[in-house]
């Protein structure tokens, strides 16, 4: 018998960022249960969405507007 393949969701947590550091970082200093089972349980990938890797140049800081210009 034919598996159904299983649905999937695309999850963006615009402007949530993601590093280890605690120290500046808010989304490591609070407590974030639905966050942390999602990373624990479930698979993911993390993207670079700053610098070169959206297409400006080496060290021209960006904002939520780059995403615009492409």
């Amino acid at each position: 018998m034919k598996q159904q393949p299983k649905p999937i969701t695309l999850i963006i947590l615009d402007g949530w960022g993601y590093r280890e550091e605690r120290e500046h970082n808010p989304t490591q200093q609070v407590d974030t249960p639905f966050i942390d089972s999602l990373f624990k349980n479930h698979p993911y990938q993390l993207i670079s969405a700053s610098g070169t890797d959206v297409g400006l140049p080496e060290g021209q800081m960006g904002n939520s507007e780059v995403g615009h210009l492409h």
